[in-house]
């Protein structure tokens, strides 16, 4: 592939991550457009499809036989993630994944193969890794500003919990939501995540207590060098998205605070008020979903290093993998121990 022309990226499943997607690419991404896309409704897929003035594929595989489609974008349910993977390697597009790969390390693996074997760029949609503040953060670590590094402190808490079907296929809270953290943490650590310890709470929600899940978890992560990140969880935050993250070395500190709706500051004789916080990550992330779709179309099209690699994908899904375990045992759980 070259950069002598636009990138034609077909997405996959227009729900409401995918259907996010389409519009940044249609809109904000001038080496890139917007070439096809693919729902298992027929009905979302033509709505969306008007929306942008172009077609929807009745299958898979017509959006994969069509030569404007140099790329996919898979934004399907998790549990099609491996193949549609394989299928579209198999097809010789450019593959963008959303997260998870799969919930099976076997399914991950196999994904990754077909990609290296086909020889197509493959990218992992870890969006928080493209937040101008996180990418601030691991800059600032890695580049040894910060010193040895020790600790990391990562929170991140739902406005409401999701939809209980949606949790029930999800993976539950390990693996659909903190698996964004588990990520950050390798991220900015710059270590891979060798033993974990995990506790999870059903405290204030009874579908998820009843799904046999958590609406509250908190991790412990040993990395490789020694350093420790905490991450706290939470289905529920009556006051808005709440993510933050902070890293903490021998030579000083490197934080990514929440972002606000504004940065109105007002001041009064016994109280002061901020702005309220962003509702959700629609909002919270804008920019780094652009940084994502710019970052990727560079890549496909002019070749180097996966800005996410498969490697970088597979990582999170083993760490929730072993919170799940250490949650269910009451014991820390090494990364050595998940095949």
């Amino acid at each position: 592939m070259t950069n002598s022309r636009r990138l034609g990226i077909a997405i996959a499943g227009v729900g409401r991550i995918g259907h996010l997607h389409a519009r940044i690419i249609a809109e904000q991404v001038p080496a890139a457009h917007l070439a096809a896309i693919y729902d298992i409704s027929a009905d979302k897929a033509a709505s969306v499809a008007a929306e942008f003035g172009i077609e929807a594929a009745a299958s898979i595989d017509e959006l994969l036989a069509s030569p404007a489609v140099d790329a996919l974008a898979i934004c399907t349910a998790t549990s099609t993630h491996s193949e549609l993977i394989i299928k579209a390697a198999a097809a010789g597009k450019a593959v963008f994944c959303e997260k998870p790969i799969s919930l099976s390390l076997p399914e991950v693996d196999a994904a990754i193969a077909a990609t290296a074997a086909a020889g197509v760029p493959f990218m992992v949609g870890f969006n928080r890794r493209f937040d101008p503040g996180h990418a601030a953060v691991e800059r600032a670590a890695r580049a040894g500003e910060l010193g040895q590094l020790t600790l990391a402190r990562i929170t991140s808490r739902d406005p409401a919990p999701p939809p209980i079907d949606y949790l029930k296929s999800s993976g539950g809270i390990w693996a659909d939501m903190l698996i964004h953290d588990f990520d950050m943490a390798n991220f900015i650590i710059g270590s891979p995540v060798v033993q974990i310890w995990a506790q999870g709470a059903a405290l204030f929600d009874e579908e998820i207590r009843a799904a046999g899940d958590f609406d509250t978890a908190v991790a412990v992560l040993t990395h490789a060098n020694g350093a420790i990140t905490t991450i706290d969880g939470s289905r529920k935050a009556a006051y808005g998205y709440d993510q933050r993250v902070e890293v903490f070395g021998t030579a000083g500190m490197a934080i990514s605070d929440n972002q606000r709706v504004n940065n109105a500051q007002i001041y009064r004789e016994n109280s002061s008020q901020l702005s309220a916080l962003h509702y959700f990550f629609l909002e919270r992330y804008t920019e780094s979903f652009r940084n994502v779709w710019l970052a990727f179309t560079n890549y496909a099209l002019s070749g180097g290093p996966s800005p996410v690699s498969g490697a970088d994908g597979r990582a999170p899904v083993a760490i929730a993998m072993a919170a799940a375990i250490s949650a269910q045992q009451g014991r820390p759980v090494s990364l050595d121990e998940i095949h």
